[in-house]
C-alpha cells in the first residue's frame, strides 16, 4: 500500500500561489465541492483566523486527497520567512515536494530558503510556475532563474499557450499535444488537441532537450535514444522519476491555480514523479548507544514515527502531529518516547483535513496522523514500540533574534499569562518564553516582528488576554574570547552542618554549538553524585549571562578539579560554587557582546535606487549584491537586526509604496564600541518602566 502514497509539501516564497494551488488540489480531486480563496478568508488551508484576516499562511495545514488511486498527503507550509520552522518541520517529514514559483517574479528571496532546506532533508522535487495569466509571466525566464539561482538542472514538460495576454493552456512536451481548458466550469474540462503551428519547433526543440537530459541519467535509455528506437511514454516517465529521485533533474510545470488552469497535470506529475515511502527508504535511526541503523519502512516492522508539530485544540486538547515510518499504530496500543524515555498509550488517532478531522483506529507505515492526548511528546520526539527504543533525526529548531516584554493589564492574570504562552511554545519550539529573573517581568522571544504579533493576538482572541507590550528588542547574546579558568567556592560553616563546594573549571571558546559541558575529574575529588548540579549551575548561569545579562553562547566548560566535605557537601552547594567559578572565569577571559546580523533582500524601483542604497548604508548596513529582477533592482546586504525595527514604512514611504523586502538569519557578529555603550546604558532601564512608565 505504501508504494500508493505520496506524503508532499507545497513550498514556495509569500503570495507566490502556494495555498490557492492547493485549494484547486482539493477541487478537482472531490474534496471540497467548491473553491476556497484566500483574499476572501475562505480557504481550507488558511483555517486560523489570523490566516484569514492576513491572508497568509501561518502553520503548516495537513490534508488528504486522492488522484488516480494514489493518496496524496499534502502540507501547505507558509511562505512568511518569520514562520520558517513550519516549513523546516514539514520538510523533515515529507517524501517530496512542489517548489511552486510565481511567473512573474521567478526565484524570490523565500524561495531560496525553502530550497536550502529542503536540500538539507534531501527531498525530491517538481517545479511549478504559477501566475501564467499575468501579462508579465515569463516561463523561460522563470526556469533560467532557477537554474542560476537556485543550481538546479530545470526541464520544461510544459509550455505556455498563451493569446496575447490570455493564459489558455499547455503544450505536453512529452505527448506533444495541447491541453485547452474549459473557462465555464472552473477547468473541470479540458480538450486535448493539437499543438497550435506557432509553437511545433519549439515543442520539437523541447522535446529533443528532454531526451537528451534523460539520456545522462539512464543508459539503457541513452543506447536506445541513440539508435532512433521509438521510446513511449511510459519509459519517458519512468527516467524522469528516476531523475526527480535523485535529484538530478527537476520536472518543471506550468499553469494559474487562480484561474484554475494546469492543476491537473501537477496532480498528475505527483503522482508520476515524487517519490512514496518505498521509494526513500531506508530510513537512518541512532540507538541509545550512538550506532547507527536502517529501517525499510514497512508495515511488517515495529512501530516508529516522528512528531513533528504539536498543537492545542480547543475542544479534543494536545495535538501530536506525526509521521509513522514503519509498523502501524492502532488505538489503544502503548508507546515509547524514545527521546524522553518515557511510556505512553496512544489514544484517539486522527487523519487530518485542515482543521478538520476524521478518527480512525489504526495508521501504517507512510501515513501522516495526529494523535490526542500525548502528554510529555515535544516536537522532534521520536515515539517506538516499547521493544524498539530507536531515535531518528531531531527537527533543528532556528535561533530567536527578537523579544518584547510582556505584561498582562490586569496584574492577577499573570499566572494565566504564563501558562498561555508556555503553551504556545509547545506548539512552536521557535518562540520563547521566559522569566528575567532581574527585573521578574516576562520575556517573549520570537522570529521576527511579525512572529510576535500573531502570538499576541493569538491571546487575546483565544483566551481574552489583554496585554502590554515593550516595543521590540534584539536577542543580544553573549560569548568569550579567550580560554581562562575560574575557581568557585561556596562555604558556610558556622556550627551544625554547613555547606561545602568548590569546583575548577576551564572555559574556551567553542564553534559550532552554544554549549558543550566536560567532566574531566579525576581520581574522585569530587563524587559522581555532584557532577549534575554542578552542570545546572552552569546551565543557569549561561542562560542569564555574566558581562551584561544576555545568554551566554558558544563556550565550552570544562570540570578540571575541585574538593568535597564529607559532611558539608551538598547538591546546592556545588551548583552555586559552580555559578561562582563560571562568573569568574568569564569575566577574565574577554567576553564580548554579540548582534544578530540579518540578510535583507531589497527590491525597488531603478529610480529609487540610490537613496535605498544610501539608507543602507546608514543602517550599518554592508552590500553584497546589486542586480536586476524583472522590472525592479534588487539589493541583498547584511544589516544588524537592531537597525531593521520598523524598515517596512520606511522603504514604502522612500519607494511611493513600491518597494518590499525580506530578511532571514544570517549570523552573530560582535557589536560596534559605541552600540555596546548604548546597550550599557538601556540595561539600566528596566522593563517594568518600559511597560508600566
Amino acid at each position: 500500500m505504501n508504494s500508493i502514497v505520496r506524503n508532499v509539501g507545497i513550498m514556495a516564497h509569500i503570495d507566490a500561489g502556494k495555498t490557492t494551488a492547493t485549494e484547486r488540489m482539493l477541487f478537482y480531486t472531490g474534496v471540497n465541492n467548491r473553491i476556497g480563496e484566500v483574499d476572501d478568508g475562505s480557504a481550507t488551508m488558511d483555517w486560523m483566523e489570523e490566516e484569514k484576516e492576513r491572508g497568509i499562511t501561518i502553520t503548516a495545514a495537513a490534508t488528504t486527497c486522492f488522484w488516480k488511486g494514489h493518496r496524496i498527503n499534502i502540507i501547505d507550509t507558509p511562505g512568511h520567512i518569520d514562520f520558517t520552522i513550519e516549513v523546516g518541520r514539514s520538510l523533515r517529514v515529507l517524501d517530496g515536494a512542489v517548489a511552486l514559483f510565481s511567473g512573474v517574479e521567478g526565484v524570490e528571496p523565500q524561495s531560496e530558503t525553502v530550497w536550502r532546506q529542503a536540500d538539507r532533508y534531501r527531498v525530491p522535487r517538481i517545479g511549478f510556475v504559477n501566475k501564467m495569466d499575468r501579462p508579465a509571466a515569463d516561463f523561460d525566464k522563470c526556469i533560467q532563474m532557477v537554474r542560476d539561482i537556485l543550481k538546479a538542472n530545470p526541464v520544461a514538460l510544459q509550455i505556455p499557450i498563451k493569446e496575447g495576454d490570455e493564459f489558455l493552456g499547455v503544450v505536453d512536451v512529452i505527448t506533444e499535444k495541447a491541453i485547452y481548458y474549459n473557462n465555464k466550469n472552473r477547468g473541470l474540462d479540458y480538450s486535448i488537441c493539437d499543438v497550435p503551428e506557432h509553437l511545433i519547433d519549439r515543442t520539437h526543440l523541447l522535446k529533443e532537450r528532454l531526451m537528451e537530459s534523460l539520456s545522462e541519467i539512464d543508459d539503457e535509455f541513452m543506447a536506445g535514444y541513440l539508435d532512433g528506437v521509438e521510446v513511449d511514454e511510459a519509459e519517458i516517465k519512468r527516467v524522469i522519476r528516476a531523475g526527480t529521485l535523485n535529484g538530478t533533474i527537476l520536472p518543471v510545470l506550468c499553469g494559474t491555480a487562480f484561474k484554475n488552469r494546469g492543476i491537473q497535470p501537477l496532480l498528475d506529475a505527483i503522482v508520476d514523479y515524487l517519490p512514496s515511502p518505498v521509494d526513500v527508504s531506508p530510513y537512518e535511526y541512532w540507538t541509545e548507544e550512538g550506532e547507527e541503523g536502517h529501517l525499510q519502512g514497512t508495515k511488517s516492522e515495529p512501530f516508529s514515527g516522528l512528531v513533528f508539530k504539536i498543537m492545542n485544540d480547543p475542544f479534543v486538547g494536545q495535538l501530536s502531529y506525526m509521521r509513522i515510518y514503519s509498523g502501524e499504530l492502532k488505538t489503544g496500543d502503548t508507546v515509547l518516547n524514545s527521546s524522553k524515555g518515557k511510556t505512553e498509550r496512544i489514544g484517539r488517532i486522527l487523519r487530518l483535513h485542515a482543521n478538520k478531522r476524521e478518527e480512525v483506529k489504526r495508521v501504517e507505515a507512510g501515513d501522516i496522523c495526529a494523535i490526542v492526548g500525548l502528554k510529555g511528546a515535544s516536537t522532534g520526539d521520536t515515539l517506538t514500540h516499547p521493544d524498539l527504543g530507536i531515535l531518528f533525526e531531531t527537527i533543528e529548531v532556528p535561533v530567536p533574534v527578537v523579544s518584547i516584554a510582556i505584561a498582562p493589564k490586569k496584574k492577577d492574570e499573570l499566572k494565566k499569562m504564563w501558562l498561555v504562552f508556555n503553551r504556545y511554545t509547545v506548539e512552536d519550539p521557535s518562540l520563547n518564553v521566559k522569566l528575567d529573573g532581574d527585573t521578574g517581568e516576562v520575556i517573549l522571544s520570537g522570529m521576527g516582528e511579525l512572529h510576535l504579533e500573531i502570538i499576541m493576538d493569538r491571546a487575546k482572541r483565544e483566551h481574552n488576554l489583554e496585554m502590554l507590550s515593550s516595543p521590540p528588542q534584539v536577542a543580544y547574546r553573549e560569548t568569550i574570547t579567550k580560554q581562562m579558568t575560574g575557581v568557585g567556592k561556596y562555604i558556610k560553616q558556622s556550627g551544625g552542618r554547613g555547606q561545602y563546594g568548590h569546583v575548577v573549571l576551564q572555559i574556551s571558546p567553542l564553534e559550532g554549538a552554544d554549549f558543550v559541558f566536560e567532566n574531566k575529574i579525576v581520581g574522585g575529588v569530587i563524587p559522581r553524585e555532584y557532577i549534575p548540579s554542578i552542570e545546572t549551575g552552569v546551565k543557569e548561569t549561561l542562560e542569564k549571562g555574566v558581562a551584561l545579562g544576555y545568554p551566554l553562547v558558544n563556550i565550552k566548560v570544562e570540570l578540571v578539579d575541585g574538593s568535597f566535605h564529607e559532611v558539608d557537601s551538598s547538591e546546592i552547594a556545588f551548583k552555586l560554587a559552580a555559578s561562582m567559578g563560571l562568573k569568574q572565569a568569564v569575566t577574565k577571559a574577554n567576553p564580548v557582546i554579540l548582534e544578530p546580523i540579518m540578510k535583507v533582500d531589497i527590491n525597488v524601483p531603478g529610480d529609487c535606487l540610490g537613496s535605498v542604497i544610501a539608507d543602507v548604508s546608514s543602517r550599518r548596513g554592508r552590500i553584497a549584491e546589486l542586480g536586476d529582477r524583472n522590472d525592479f533592482k534588487y539589493i541583498v546586504a547584511y544589516i544588524p537586526l537592531d537597525e531593521m525595527f520598523g524598515y517596512t514604512t520606511h522603504l514604502r514611504s522612500a519607494t511611493q509604496g513600491r518597494g518590499y523586502y525580506t530578511m532571514e538569519f544570517f549570523h552573530y557578529t560582535p557589536v560596534p564600541q559605541h552600540i555596546l555603550e548604548n546597550l550599557m546604558k538601556n540595561r539600566e532601564k528596566t522593563v517594568t518602566e518600559v511597560l508600566y512608565g
